[in-house]
């Protein structure tokens, strides 16, 4: 039997794309007959009753946005059983029969309650981190990584022309598949990451052994997580008399118009998602396989840790040289 009334919200940071979710979404509803609404503010907004009615015209002109439409607040309530249960009545008395909540993982660990909790769930990974559990690629994250490539490449022209190497931070306070993938791709000398605390030491002796090798200048990419670029810039500086240039790229990579390959992304995880909710499936993540729509209970998503490529790391090695 299929839902008549079906509840969308972002949570969490923001990524780009998640307008284009949204969209899909909403539209993928109204195409099936069912009543859509929009919930601002994340799971605060469910607590507080901001919903509102979407109609095709609602999500008209947003594919091509950062950010979200629905926009996300912080909630510490919602992390509560009582918030949980105060939620799942308000959602109820709005006629809300079904939830699509697009996030990263703390979204989706509340949505996972929710679902425990008998309320029909289903979540899209949307985080610029790209770190849930069996999910290939997160929406927001080719975006990011292009808008750090873009950067990089800038911060090169001006790095080989005065011979002085560039550090530069990006997001990743857990995970490090950013400064990873914007490191192999951008050509970095050297990658820091939180998953590899150990090779610390490594890294900066090999550093501090780059002019002896030739190495008139460097491109240092560190995850915000593993050591912050000002620091790593003091340290080198004291240990190997060698001074870099500092850029912290911040929250530029979560702004910006998102790539065609996350709009892409974005489109079919939301119509996947309403397909799952009218087929009365909840409890699950939306994510692509093998270039095909594939679900994963959150159980089993939340009971598994995302590994970094081991192969990727070792080839960013292997190139540096």
């Amino acid at each position: 039997m299929t839902m008549d009334r079906i509840g969308v919200l972002t949570s969490g940071e923001d990524a780009p794309g998640m307008n284009a979710a949204i969209r899909s979404v909403v539209r993928t509803g109204l195409y099936d007959g069912i009543e859509m609404v929009g919930i601002k503010y994340g799971f605060q907004g469910i607590l507080d009753e901001t919903v509102e009615q979407m109609e095709a015209a609602s999500v008209g002109s947003i594919i091509q946005r950062g950010g979200t439409i629905l926009q996300s607040r912080r909630s510490e309530e919602i992390s509560t059983e009582e918030g949980q249960q105060k939620a799942i009545n308000n959602l109820k008395r709005n006629g809300i029969e079904g939830l699509v909540i697009i996030g990263g993982r703390d979204a989706l660990k509340v949505a996972a309650e929710l679902a425990r909790k008998e309320f029909p769930c289903i979540g899209i990974p949307a985080t610029i981190d790209n770190d849930i559990p069996f999910v290939e690629e997160t929406i927001g994250f080719d975006t990011a990584l292009n808008t750090i490539i873009d950067y990089v490449d800038r911060i090169r022209d001006t790095a080989s022309s005065h011979e002085k190497s560039s550090i530069i931070e990006v997001m990743g306070r857990d995970a490090g598949n950013l400064a990873l993938w914007s490191g192999l791709a951008g050509g970095a000398e050297n990658i820091l990451i939180p998953e590899k605390k150990d090779d610390v030491e490594t890294i900066v002796e090999q550093i501090k052994r780059g002019p002896s090798r030739d190495k008139r200048y460097s491109i240092i990419i560190v995850a915000e997580g593993i050591v912050s670029g000002i620091d790593l810039n003091a340290r080198l500086k004291e240990e190997a008399g060698l001074e870099s240039r500092v850029t912290v790229l911040g929250h530029t990579q979560r702004g910006g118009a998102p790539t065609a390959r996350d709009r892409v992304l974005a489109s079919r995880l939301g119509a996947y998602a309403i397909e799952l909710l009218s087929n009365q499936e909840s409890g699950k993540l939306v994510a692509l396989k093998d270039s095909k729509p594939v679900s994963y209970s959150f159980e089993e998503v939340f009971t598994q840790e995302r590994h970094i490529d081991e192969s990727m790391y070792d080839l960013s090695g292997r190139l540096s040289i």
